[in-house]
């Protein structure tokens, strides 16, 4: 049996934007071209241009030219910006979509989890549609029933596992549909950043249950944002770029490369463009962050002063239990510092709507000389996430004279580097 699960070859994937499709057109849009279509066929033949070309009949490469192998056995991440082509690419390998160029080649049954509720029927109840994506996958239906109780009680729905999965909420829907996927054995596992649909929690225990499902042999293809989540899953990262690959290779070099890379996010437009990505919520919307020192904007900092992290965002709807905050982590995904805009509360507040700022001091010489990342995010305490995987911002630390000054050549080790008081006394 060949080493290798999944091969794709030269593959390129076009889509058709901004030009109406055959078949589509509402009748207003019928009428409509019906009155000016001779104005425009004139218009056109006077300026040479040859009737039935449209300005607005462009194309785009979602994929251009993607060659890569993948081994049995082996945890791959697909990282990038949005719109790079990484959704693109899943679909084409869980033959949802077909590549206008190149082949994929695919050996072994495939389990895909890539946007809440694909591959469910909205009128089957979720014991049916467990069954229904057992049978797809080719199980027999006695496999299926050993898994059964185990995908139930991983998806927390026993109570609604009757229920047709039309009345689920979007936490429902993807707890159940990560259980059917991660569960029936595929020995190919997809999975998109659909997880940042669900809670806190449950993102934990997906993230550990794709961890066991590796250390089982099986294959995976890890789409996400959460550098943390790449580093700690992957053996292996391709890094995806206006649908080419531009880097691929061990894990750590690639996800230092896309942060060092994408450092700009401190820039008003680039982080704009981030912000507006996110998915939305009903009760919370994330409008800027700043990163300051000593009142100058900026993500390179030094670590003899306080770094201000001011977060602005818009409570939409009265709430109980947002929490806005954001993690500092380590050039290895290692979460240093965890701190919530509410640590000091005591009791769990209600948030009015209105626009808010919270602002964060990270002390002076707390930091050590190198690269961090501070991803920023809000969450209903026990409920949902507001962010998805949130937004990540390099935090590039350089040495002030405040700490080591005798010793400049010395290399820091540590993680952090805060100024701790010694005292030292010759004993009599």
């Amino acid at each position: 049996m060949s080493s290798i699960a999944i091969r794709v070859e030269n593959l390129s994937k076009q889509y058709r934007i901004g030009g109406q499709q055959k078949g589509y057109k509402t009748l207003r849009d019928t009428l409509t071209e019906t009155l000016i279509s001779p104005f425009r066929r004139a218009g056109g033949l006077l300026r040479g241009q040859p009737y039935g070309a449209s300005k607005l009949d462009e194309t785009i490469w979602a994929l251009k030219d993607v060659s890569f192998e993948i081994k049995r056995g082996e945890v791959v991440g697909i990282i990038g910006r949005n719109g790079a082509g990484k959704t693109t690419l899943l679909k084409i390998l869980s033959r949802i979509s077909e590549p206008t160029e190149g082949q994929a080649e695919i050996r072994g049954r495939v389990g895909s989890l890539l946007e809440v509720g694909t591959g469910f029927h909205p009128e089957l109840t979720g014991r049916e549609n467990i069954y229904l994506n057992g049978a797809i996958l080719g199980m027999k239906k006695a496999e299926i029933e050993r898994k059964f109780d185990e995908m139930v009680d991983f998806a927390e729905i026993e109570r609604f596992i009757d229920t047709p999965v039309k009345h689920y909420s979007s936490g429902m829907y993807v707890r159940l549909a990560f259980a059917v996927a991660a569960h029936l054995e595929p020995e190919i596992l997809l999975v998109d950043e659909v997880l940042s649909v669900g809670d806190a929690a449950f993102q934990k225990k997906c993230l550990g249950k794709m961890g066991s499902v590796a250390q089982e042999g099986r294959t995976i293809l890890f789409v996400s944002h959460n550098m943390i989540a790449v580093r700690n899953l992957c053996s292996r990262a391709i890094w995806l770029q206006d649908g080419f690959i531009l880097h691929s290779g061990a894990t750590s070099g690639v996800v230092d490369s896309y942060l060092r890379e994408n450092s700009r996010t401190e820039s008003i437009d680039a982080m704009a463009t981030i912000i507006r990505s996110l998915p939305s919520d009903p009760a919370f919307r994330l409008d800027s962050v700043d990163i300051r020192q000593d009142g100058r904007p900026g993500n390179v900092v030094v670590n003899g002063q306080p770094v201000e992290v001011a977060i602005q965002y818009s409570v939409l709807q009265r709430t109980t239990g947002l929490r806005v905050y954001f993690d500092l982590c380590d050039d290895h995904g290692n979460i240093l510092i965890r701190t919530f805009h509410d640590d000091d509360a005591n009791a769990i507040p209600t948030v009015d709507p209105g626009d808010y700022e919270s602002t964060a001091v990270i002390p002076a010489n707390l930091l050590s000389p190198r690269t961090y990342e501070l991803r920023i995010r809000a969450t209903i305490f026990n409920v949902r996430t507001c962010t998805g995987d949130g937004i990540g911002i390099l935090l590039q630390v350089e040495a002030s004279s405040g700490i080591n000054r005798g010793y400049p050549q010395d290399v820091i080790r540590s993680a952090l580097q805060p100024k701790i008081p010694w005292r030292t006394r010759k004993k009599a």
